[in-house]
């Protein structure tokens, strides 16, 4: 397994550079450009990396698969971003789920 960094710093990092770009100039930031194209060309990009991390999966290649990963990810935190949420937000959610059965926390969304 490779050394990473913490990861929440590495998010926390990611987020004030998706800050930063969102305000940038088009011409010069993919996220900024992004952001101009609005929210439907966000929510493409997010399904063209799900679909593109599925086939990577499907043909067994780990290489694509973390790239593909990354990809998916980086566009999830492009979208968090246009609803002004960050990372910090679905860690939350994630660390609320802690210790719930995966069963149980989808059937109390339904009682909601």
């Amino acid at each position: 397994m490779t050394n990473t960094p913490n990861s929440t710093d590495l998010l926390a990092r990611l987020t004030e550079v998706l800050e930063e770009r969102k305000q940038a100039d088009p011409e010069q930031s993919y996220v900024a450009k992004l952001h101009k194209k609005g929210q439907d060309a966000i929510l493409k990009k997010i399904g063209e990396e799900a679909c593109e991390l599925v086939m990577a999966s499907k043909d067994q290649d780990k290489t694509k698969v973390v790239y593909e990963t990354a990809d998916l990810w980086f566009h999830s935190l492009v979208a968090l971003s246009w609803h002004g949420l960050t990372a910090a937000d679905v860690l939350a959610e994630l660390d609320r789920r802690m210790g719930l059965s995966g069963l149980a926390e989808k059937a109390s969304r339904k009682e909601q």
